[in-house]
């Protein structure tokens, strides 16, 4: 069932959509291990060291677009979530441009108490805008759109992800 703006889309715009809601799985490329960078994430957050879970996200982000065989992107972990009339930004992904490099930025803070984010948000965060960059470069979508699909393989991937740690680990709370 297609979100409600779906019908106001043009007929090009709908099909890209289709196509997105079409593909409902992402696992991990083959030949990767990346549950010590997932786990250096988790650790980084757990004691506030932007400096550090900024390494891992790149060193993650990294191997998985090496993985897809996709472009490369630049990973910037800020401070604290800005704040509109809509609510807090949790991440954003910028396309490729002019010759510089795609740019995932995710934010390690809360607007309103300034916590650390909880790791498994932080982290289905940080892979919600890879699955942006990976609507481009690995399926040649037009345009990036917030479909069920696209929530499906997000999911998806984020638990390959978790089921690399160790059980305790991976069955933090949200």
């Amino acid at each position: 069932m297609p979100f409600a703006h779906y019908d106001k889309l043009s007929p090009a715009r709908k099909r890209t959509y289709r196509k997105s809601d079409a593909i409902t799985t992402l696992g991990l490329p083959r030949g990767i291990a990346p549950g010590a960078m997932v786990n250096a994430i988790g650790e980084g957050l757990r004691r506030d060291r932007r400096p550090d879970v900024q390494s891992a996200c790149q060193s993650l982000i990294d191997v998985l677009t090496t993985g897809y065989r996709v472009p490369p992107v630049r990973v910037r972990v800020l401070a604290t979530r800005p704040v509109d009339g809509s609510g807090e930004l949790h991440g954003l992904y910028e396309p490729e441009d002019e010759g510089k490099l795609a740019r995932i930025s995710v934010w390690m803070r809360t607007a309103q108490k300034k916590n650390v984010v909880a790791f498994k948000t932080f982290l289905r965060t940080l892979i919600h805008e890879l699955c942006h960059h990976l609507d481009y470069d690995l399926f040649a979508l037009e345009e990036t759109f917030h479909t069920q699909g696209f929530y499906k393989r997000e999911s998806t991937l984020v638990a390959a992800l978790l089921a690399q740690l160790p059980p305790a680990q991976s069955s933090m709370p949200l």
